[in-house]
């Protein structure tokens, strides 16, 4: 068969940190050759699955030759001469492969780069792109981006302890408008930042990372940006807020205290749970939010509970750390009544197989799902198209800026160029 997995072969190169990452070639009887890159967490989830690294001296024992290894020497002899097509049969081995439930053995880069490689081979092998072979003929829907504009918490060496604070274009018909206005938006926010005299340094995912007075004064900001951009603040341009809030419990925990510590701005500052719920029901009063994801720990179910029925009806509340693309964890979710929507990372799970349960699981349930880049990310542009395949409508993937985060934008201009009169914009 043309669609003959022919060979395997993985390398280390490096992810837009600097550090070390694992890129896999998967080559078809054919000639044809499907290439990926594994993107890489800063700030994870404790139930994330195992990224491989070697440890030692080399490479601040960061690098990943053990997991290059283990797709060279272990798993490509199992699956060379499977059929790239037979994408859930391939990965599928591979965990047999592994052994293990969080991908501890091999290692989820090992595991993922050869998953991502096989399903760009064979989408050439078929001639469509790989939105399109990965979805079907309704896979039309292009996603409102989560433009992270301004960066705190481990993202940033700055005073403001929320990690993410996001822009969304809900309000646009075209995909197009949509992306130009937040473009626009975001210079216009260092034009702000600029004359205010605050730094217009970028974080790991290009947005801006001042100091600031205090963590509600990223959404004044934010604000005044959106206004002197001519756009509609609450109609046309929405806020979504990624706070990452297990970083404030593990911070307390240094401290051998329980709950959220504000340690960018007042490192001497623990809050509970509901007082975290207070503040995300006093911001949303006060500001147009549309989502907020991770706002309270990882470990926090009773507060995930209690936040899901005070904000749940008006608010997307997504479990990032609290789900990592498990659909174990996300039905745990759905059983307890927690949050309303799941963050999708590949990398998280390890194969697009159980990336696309989990997103079945979600949408069978009500929840929505949202497609997600990591803060250490490639040239690569799969979740791009994996927003598409799934019609989940939206997508998180950075600022308008380093060409790691403009590489999946500039895939969607594709996308929707392909798509044309057929193509819609949200959901």
């Amino acid at each position: 068969m043309s669609t003959t997995i022919k060979s395997i072969f993985a390398r280390q190169i490096l992810d837009s940190r600097g550090n070390p990452t694992l890129e896999c070639d998967v080559t078809l009887a054919n000639g044809i050759t499907g290439r990926a890159g594994v993107p890489s967490g800063a700030s994870t989830g404790e139930n994330e699955a195992v990224e491989l690294r070697d440890g030692g001296n080399e490479w601040c024992g960061k690098g990943v030759r053990n997991a290059v290894k283990n797709v060279n020497e272990i798993l490509a002899p199992e699956i060379v001469g499977m059929d790239a097509e037979g994408q859930t049969i391939v990965d599928e081995r591979m965990i047999e492969l592994d052994g293990t439930a969080n991908k501890g053995n091999l290692g989820a880069n090992a595991l993922l780069g050869v998953s991502m490689a096989t399903a760009h081979a064979a989408a050439q092998a078929a001639g469509k792109p790989l939105y399109a072979y990965l979805g079907d003929d309704n896979s039309n829907v292009l996603p409102v981006p989560m433009f992270n504009i301004l960066n705190g918490g481990k993202h940033a060496d700055n005073t403001v302890d929320f990690q993410e604070f996001m822009i969304q274009p809900w309000g646009f018909e075209r995909f197009d408008d949509a992306f130009r206005a937040s473009v626009e938006i975001y210079h216009t926010l260092k034009d702000v930042l600029h004359h205010r005299n605050l730094s217009t340094a970028v974080g790991d995912e290009g947005g801006f990372a001042p100091n600031l007075q205090d963590n509600e004064d990223a959404l004044k900001i934010i604000e005044e940006a959106v206004d002197k951009s001519g756009y509609t603040w609450g109609e046309q341009i929405f806020v979504a807020l990624d706070p990452a809030t297990s970083e404030l419990v593990s911070e307390a925990r240094k401290l051998g205290k329980e709950g959220y510590c504000f340690f960018s701005s007042e490192p001497d500052k623990i809050v509970s749970s509901d007082e975290m719920i207070d503040l995300w029901s006093d911001w949303c009063k006060r500001y147009p939010i549309k989502s907020i994801e991770d706002g309270l720990g990882e470990d926090d179910w009773s507060g995930w509970k209690s936040l899901t029925e005070r904000l749940g009806s008006e608010v997307q509340l997504v479990g990032d750390d609290l789900f990592v693309t498990n659909p174990f964890f996300l039905q745990k979710g759905i059983d307890e009544g927690c949050a309303n929507s799941i963050l999708v990372k590949v990398n998280q799970i390890g194969t697009l197989t159980e990336t696309f349960r989990a997103v079945e699981l979600a949408h069978e349930h009500g929840y929505s799902a949202v497609l997600s880049h990591r803060s250490g990310e490639t040239e690569d542009t799969t979740i791009a198209d994996l927003s598409v395949a799934t019609n989940c409508g939206q997508i998180k993937t950075g600022a308008p800026c380093r060409s790691d985060r403009t590489a999946k934008y500039n895939q969607l201009i594709r996308i929707a160029e392909s798509l044309g009169d057929k193509a819609s914009y949200g959901r």
